[in-house]
């Protein structure tokens, strides 16, 4: 289930207080990674459970060349003509009003489109929303409502946040 709010599409993360952007890098989450994310550090979910589900990544969003300080994770899969996006976490310093970096979930959900469009599949990628936040990624993402809670991002509306965040 997709609960983040998309603060701002921007061209890689920037400060939240100079404006200065910074350039990204997204890895595979590694076991050793667990260890500074945790409910105990602020973190939301389970990310240890989620990097042991069966055939999902977890990605990693840092600040290229730091790759130590995390600033946000995605959980994804492969799917027969999409990727299906399951979570999406700022790092605890990223949320509410004193959060240091804008864009982190921007960025973590065209990198999902982008995978998408590398396997083929023209950028297409599925969620389930929180009802509340259905019309909030309608109108930040482009994301269509399909049915439930389910939504997704069609290749017109991914390619327009891959251009957004990557030199296509």
């Amino acid at each position: 289930m997709i609960e983040i709010e998309i603060d701002k599409l921007t061209n890689s993360i920037e400060n939240a207080i100079s404006g200065d952007s910074f350039e990204t890098e997204l890895r595979l989450l590694e076991k050793n990674d667990l260890k500074q994310i945790s409910k105990r550090k602020g973190w939301l979910f389970d990310w240890k459970k989620e990097h042991d589900y069966d055939g999902r990544q977890v990605y990693k969003l840092f600040i290229k060349g730091n790759p130590s300080i995390i600033q946000g994770l995605v959980s994804c899969t492969k799917d027969k003509g999409f990727y299906e996006m399951h979570l999406i976490e700022n790092a605890p310093f990223n949320k509410s009003e004193k959060r240091l970096y804008l864009g982190v979930a921007g960025n973590l959900v065209a990198f999902v489109c982008k995978l998408s469009l590398d396997a083929g599949y023209e950028g297409v990628i599925t969620f389930k929303s929180k009802s509340q936040l259905m019309s909030h990624y309608q109108k930040k993402l482009g994301a269509t409502h399909l049915t439930g809670q389910q939504m997704v991002i069609y290749p017109d509306e991914a390619l327009i946040l891959i251009q957004k965040y990557y030199q296509i």
